[in-house]
């Protein structure tokens, strides 16, 4: 969030010529700017105090995301409205350089995370399995994390605080408040490759090679749903409960010697399991009617329902596995397409709000203020204070967890939050 340096007394009397009514409604945008910043990302940080399912590595990212993008309306934002609305900064030169490093830190530290982010997201998707044995590692996300905020001081803070004295003079005029190196070209093309054009391109190809691998999967998924079908027909028949039926009916002949007409043949029982049926018929015949035939009919049932279990158990063990299978992978699709989905609207945003300022800058740069009028620059500048905003809707907003979360704080009279579950329709 780069502060554009003003022309000079040109943009001092262009900024008193604001009507009042002008000055009012930028004092109100900016306002509601700032509390839309403040209180989304506030939301999301107590939302890790609220609910303790969601301190995950992967949500620790978001959570470093909505810091930055905190401080980015609680500090930067505010600092500057006064200067925008007067024109003139009226804070000293070293609360200026101060501002300056965190406004940069904060705006490139967002950029990053959004960029770690897309990143954990590939690696859960394509490689899912060591991605979970990690989870478990939290010091592998601190160290990334950490990286994150060192890294986006390393691109401009130590340019912000030791410019002047390097190049041996200020540039910087009485009342104003920019960086000394905003007019050098060749290293705004080099800082603005690092923190725009690689960061783009790495977080689309994240998206797409995302978007590629639950193409694949979908397809195998199709062509196992296909080949179900064709497996169920081949083994059915060979757990088929067929013999142990008819033994049992065949037994039941025996014992009451009477037949029953329309019902099949059945196969051939071999010769001890016949013998053990004829025997258990001539006790009954010997038997007086005291309850013996009951309970020789009730060892009957037993037989046969214990060979149709022993039968069918593998058939439906099999099918079972299928289901749950089948179940399993269609969650972790539904929910990949959700990251894919999420991830294309992350790119097209985070493109539209930094893209025209930092070509709007390297060309101002280039021509030295003088080809760019103030107004478009101030318009690509707030985009990138736009981002911060829209950062909390993007992300956490997209999981079923954090929305959850969210409706306690908001409504916990409504809600209470319920155990993590494996198989709840969300990012994890």
């Amino acid at each position: 969030c780069e502060r554009t340096p003003p022309d000079g007394d040109q943009h001092l009397v262009a900024v008193k010529r604001y009507p009042f009514s002008w000055t009012v409604l930028l004092a109100v945008l900016m306002g509601v700017l700032i509390v839309t910043t403040v209180l989304g990302n506030a939301l999301v940080m107590l939302a890790f105090l609220v609910d303790s399912s969601l301190r995950t590595q992967n949500n620790f990212f978001l959570l470093n995301l909505a810091i930055s993008d905190f401080l980015v309306g609680a500090l930067c934002i505010p600092l500057y409205v006064p200067y925008v609305l007067t024109g003139r900064w009226s804070f000293g030169k070293s609360v200026c350089k101060l501002w300056l490093v965190l406004d940069y830190l904060l705006c490139t530290s967002s950029v990053f995370n959004i960029v770690l982010i897309s990143y954990d997201r590939f690696i859960s998707v394509t490689r899912a399995v060591s991605y979970r044995a990690q989870q478990s590692n939290s010091r592998h996300a601190v160290l990334k994390m950490s990286m994150v905020w060192l890294l986006a001081f390393l691109l401009y803070g130590p340019a912000i605080i030791t410019w002047e004295y390097i190049a041996g003079t200020s540039i910087l005029p009485e009342g104003e408040c920019f960086a000394e190196f905003f007019y050098n070209w060749y290293f705004l093309i080099t800082a603005s490759t690092l923190e725009f054009f690689t960061p783009f391109i790495s977080v689309t190809f994240f998206n797409v090679s995302i978007y590629l691998n639950i193409q694949k999967r979908t397809k195998a998924r199709l062509d196992l749903i296909q080949e179900a079908p064709s497996q169920t027909v081949t083994e059915e028949p060979k757990v088929a409960p067929e013999p142990s039926r008819m033994d049992s009916l065949k037994c039941w002949k025996v014992s009451h010697k009477t037949s029953r007409p329309g019902e099949p043949d059945g196969q051939v029982m071999d010769k001890s399991m016949e013998d053990e049926m004829l025997e258990r018929a001539r006790r009954v015949k010997r038997a007086s009617l005291n309850g013996s035939t009951l309970a020789v009919l009730g060892k009957s049932r037993n037989t046969r329902r214990s060979f149709n279990e022993s039968s069918s158990t593998p058939s439906l063990e099999k099918r079972m596995k299928m289901v749950s299978q089948g179940m399993a992978q269609r969650f972790r699709l539904s929910r990949d397409k959700k990251v894919a989905k999420s991830l294309a609207v992350i790119v097209c945003v985070f493109g539209l709000c930094w893209a025209p300022y930092t070509l709007l800058m390297i060309i101002r740069a280039a021509c030295r203020g003088q080809c760019i009028p103030e107004i478009w620059y101030e318009t690509s500048f707030w985009l990138l204070w736009i981002n911060s905003a829209v950062n909390p809707i993007l992300y956490p907003l997209c999981h079923y967890s954090f929305k959850r979360a969210f409706k306690k704080i908001l409504c916990p009279q409504k809600l209470k939050i319920k155990p993590h579950s494996k198989f709840q329709p969300c990012w994890k």
